[in-house]
């Protein structure tokens, strides 16, 4: 494998749920790797082009599924803790997306390797969201089936707007990647690699036994900001559903974004234009990852990956 060269430039590209699992069709595991190999033909074009990458993704709709397999195996099989869950689905999508990455740049002629990390990510034991739980996770239950399992497995649930009853979890906030210096390594070799999947698998450092499982999930994009600032990264792409974002969203002022400062980013967050359970995570890792010494953010759809690093599309935030 190549030697890092200076003229090398290295991104962390952030997948959307929508790369691996769409909307109104069904979650089958063949249907999954369909998606993942057409969700593909920006990072190749990366890879191409000679980018140090580092893919991340998210696995929301796969840990949901892993949940109900839990909860279909009660009292037949071991309950898995929803540390594991995320584990379970950092390996199986990152088997599908390095097999997948690997078949495509192998038939195009592209020397790269891909290899996936499982990826723990350290959290604060007293983080605030640990005592405050509000990332709904898994299924809908009835009030009564809800509290029900809250007072079987010690859960917390809440009423998720009008649809029903779910378990929340605590979502803290990452504070570094146990694995970045395998990652770094690995990078500096040339090899591409997919980690921190689903935000990684949320571990506290306990003074005697060392790294121990939370029952949480680390928002994904956050993850992704906080591992590219850990392994060098210039760039942060965080792909998802939209080509690019904008303010004003749904109304006939609303506005896309082109190319935009921090300072203006974050005038328009303060504005509310962009909520929490949507965009807002993204823009927060955004202003972090640049604050923190990054040089640019894209956010743009799958498809236009490529053509928003050459300025040409999606919304790309720079500092000063």
């Amino acid at each position: 494998m190549a030697a890092t060269g200076q003229n090398r430039r290295r991104a962390v590209v952030a997948l959307g749920g929508n790369a691996i699992t769409v909307k109104h069709l069904e979650d089958t595991i063949a249907n999954q790797f369909a998606n993942t190999r057409r969700s593909l033909t920006s990072i190749v074009e990366l890879a191409r082009q000679g980018y140090d990458l580092c893919i991340t993704h998210g696995n929301g709709p796969q840990v949901g599924n892993a949940l109900l397999r839990v909860e279909l195996t009660r009292g037949k099989a071991p309950i898995l803790p929803l540390g594991i869950c995320v584990a379970d689905t950092e390996g199986g999508m990152g088997y599908m997306i390095e097999q997948s990455l690997q078949n495509r740049l192998d038939k195009e002629g592209i020397r790269r390797t891909v290899c996936t990390i499982i990826s723990q990510m350290v959290v604060d034991h007293d983080d605030p969201s640990i005592k405050n739980p509000t990332k709904f996770v898994g299924q809908f239950y009835t009030e009564a089936e809800a509290k029900a399992l809250a007072v079987e497995q010690g859960w917390s649930v809440k009423k998720d707007a009008d649809r029903g009853w779910r378990r929340v979890v605590p979502s803290p906030i990452p504070l570094t990647c146990v694995e970045k210096d395998a990652i770094r390594l690995m990078l500096d070799n040339h090899f591409i690699v997919i980690a921190a999947g689903g935000g990684g698998i949320p571990v506290y450092i306990d003074p005697t036994l060392g790294y121990e499982g939370v029952d949480a999930v680390i928002d994904k994009d956050r993850a992704s900001a906080l591992l590219a600032r850990e392994i060098g990264a210039e760039f942060l792409l965080i792909l998802t559903s939209v080509d690019q974002v904008a303010v004003h969203f749904g109304r006939p002022e609303q506005k896309f974004l082109g190319a935009v400062t921090v300072a203006e980013m974050e005038r328009y967050y303060r504005e509310g234009h962009f909520p929490p359970g949507s965009m807002g995570p993204k823009v927060e890792a955004a202003l972090d990852f640049i604050k923190n010494g990054g040089k640019e953010v894209i956010i743009t759809s799958l498809d236009l990956a490529a053509e928003a690093l050459a300025g040409r599309a999606g919304t790309r935030i720079h500092a000063e």
